[in-house]
């Protein structure tokens, strides 16, 4: 054996014993090392969606619920489409290509998401696709089946993010988060908060295995709303055909449970559909029944009659000259639209007679209107649990003068919300027994505050019968087979140059059935612009239309005493404007 035959057996094993020792050396040594390079390519954290709660109304139908959705991302560090396919996806799903491109550009990234919350159609033409290194992970978005019926009352949520952990892999997770409504007002309770996993991946980037369940998923809470939706649809049907028909600019209708001060129904027009796009500074998006301050007009006048009662001075039965029917306040002229001439106390309300209720006012001490409407919850919050709620506003400020105590008799000076005016008649209907009003749904009858005589706010409510009765101001309300009270009100609107004459706010509020009541309800339209702007012709019938068709699904019985046939409606109608 030549030399050459040596130097070449040793130079073999020179570098076989080389890389088995590399070999060792790597086994022992840098085994961690080896192991964690591993680990990075094969082993992600991954999110566990989670479901927020579910809000239905008080019979348990669904007015929120969660469905299923998509998201779309690559796994930069494992595979990426092509540029071929990024340009098909931007046409698939509306994004820009050169931003995906960008994106996916870093190839350190573990998860890009190329876009949120596709729909299950969008997500099969994805699969479809084939496209190479792009996932879909199941996530939830909202979805309102009741749309713009119900949207003021649940309100909407939107995309928020929360860190969760897995900063190599995200370092935010999208969550729902209550914007609107009862989804803002009770986020904390509905909102889902997403787990975290640790999953094996192949090549290809799909999962093989789940190795660890890191954080479990925490649910949201469901919700009972108090509204009724069977009530909530007629309501919101009429008062669309209402602002349609009198060319109004907006509406609001509250309807409020007697027994367990519940609200029934809330409706605003316009409205919106949560389940679509919302435009920015959108009018409809306001809560107008709950969010918006108001001059009552004439549904002031029970409070200052049950002022008149409470002072001893005044009854049921007290007369007042309205005679010529005008009459003057230090400078101001206050008028009815004719004589009256004599009226009792429940004529006075009958007629909505403003001489007569500031013959009333002028006959009570300083602050006894004042202190009716303030116990009646004027000027405080309703506590309903919606957010954003109107206290409302009045002041004792001023009530030295003549002139601000009869104009507040007759609803003007202070605000209310709707919601506070049905609050208001709530107590009237309670006989003086003022609850708390919920949009929770309650279980037992609402045990409230005394803030009037029971027999003293009763007779109150029977004057205010006459009002829907054929000669009174409100009987476009009148039902027939059940007895109504109510009270009409047209408040003028403020304008730049103070009240302004051609501008007004159609109210009616009222209880039915008379006997036992069950419901009240507010009626409010602003601006009508159609020739009528009167409550009795605006809203009352508005009033008469929902009530009567919520009192036959609740199947509440007629009064024993059934109110006369409605008849010769429209003369009277058409004679009455306040």
């Amino acid at each position: 054996m030549t030399w050459r035959h040596y130097l070449l057996f040793v130079v073999f094993f020179s570098c076989t014993a080389g890389l088995a020792g590399r070999v060792i050396y790597l086994a022992i040594n840098e085994q961690k090392f080896l192991q964690q390079q591993g680990d990075e390519r094969a082993i992600r954290e991954e999110t566990i969606s989670a479901q927020r709660g579910v809000i239905r109304d008080r019979w348990g139908e669904a007015l929120a619920i969660s469905t299923p959705a998509y998201n779309v991302w690559v796994d930069p560090s494992v595979k990426v489409p092509s540029a071929d396919e990024i340009a098909r996806l931007g046409v698939l799903l509306a994004i820009d290509p050169g931003e995906v491109a960008r994106k996916l550009s870093n190839r350190k990234l573990g998860y890009v998401q190329l876009k949120r919350r596709i729909t299950w159609s969008e997500a099969q033409s994805v699969r479809a696709g084939k496209f190479a290194g792009v996932h879909l992970e199941t996530v939830y978005r909202r979805y309102y089946p009741a749309g713009e019926v119900a949207a003021h009352v649940v309100g909407y949520s939107g995309l928020g993010s929360r860190g969760v952990g897995g900063a190599a892999e995200q370092d935010e997770v999208a969550l729902e988060v209550g914007l609107e409504g009862i989804e803002k007002a009770f986020d904390d309770k509905l909102r889902a908060l997403p787990g975290l996993k640790l999953v094996m991946r192949d090549d290809k980037g799909q999962n093989i295995r789940d190795l660890e369940y890191v954080k479990a998923p925490k649910h949201g809470e469901d919700l009972a709303l108090s509204i009724d939706l069977r009530l909530q649809y007629l309501a919101y049907r009429e008062l669309k055909a209402a602002v349609a028909g009198h060319a109004a600019a907006s509406a609001s209708l509250v309807m409020l449970d007697v027994k367990t001060g519940d609200i029934l129904a809330l409706v605003n027009q316009p409205s919106y559909n949560p389940n679509e796009g919302i435009p920015e500074n959108y009018v409809g998006m306001r809560n107008k029944a709950i969010a918006d301050g108001i001059e009552p007009g004439s549904t002031a006048k029970p409070f200052a009659a049950l002022a008149g009662l409470e002072s001893g001075r005044f009854s049921v039965d007290s007369e007042f000259d309205t005679a010529p029917g005008y009459i003057r306040v230090v400078d101001k002229t206050v008028k009815d639209p004719v004589n009256y001439q004599t009226l009792t106390l429940g004529g006075v309300l009958q007629k909505s007679s403003q001489v007569g209720i500031v013959k009333l006012t002028l006959g009570l001490e300083r602050n006894a209107v004042y202190d009716v409407l303030t116990r009646a919850g004027v000027g405080e919050p309703v506590n309903s649990g919606f957010p954003g709620e109107n206290a409302g506003r009045i002041s004792p400020d001023g009530l030295r003068s003549d002139v601000v105590r009869v104009t507040m008799a007759y609803g003007y000076g202070f605000t209310v919300s709707p919601l506070q005016l049905a609050r208001a008649y709530l107590t009237l209907a309670r006989s003086g027994d003022k609850p708390p009003v919920s949009i929770l749904r309650s279980e037992m009858p609402a045990q409230g505050q005394q803030v009037f005589q029971p027999e003293l706010a009763r007779g109150v409510l029977n004057m205010l019968e006459a009002v829907t009765e054929k000669n009174g101001t409100g009987y476009g309300a009148h039902i027939a087979g059940y007895r109504v009270a109510g009270k009409t009100g047209t408040a003028r609107v403020v304008g730049g140059q103070g009240y302004d004459d051609t501008r007004h706010v159609a109210l009616f509020a009222g209880v039915v059935p008379l006997e036992r009541p069950e419901i009240v309800m507010v009626v409010v339209i602003h601006e009508p612009s159609r020739g009528l702007s009167g409550g009795g012709v605006v809203a009352a019938p508005v009033f008469s239309r929902v009530a009567e068709r919520s009192l036959r699904l609740l199947g509440i019985p007629g009064d024993s005493r059934p109110a006369p046939p409605l008849q010769d409606a429209a003369p009277v109608l058409a004679r009455t404007s306040t």
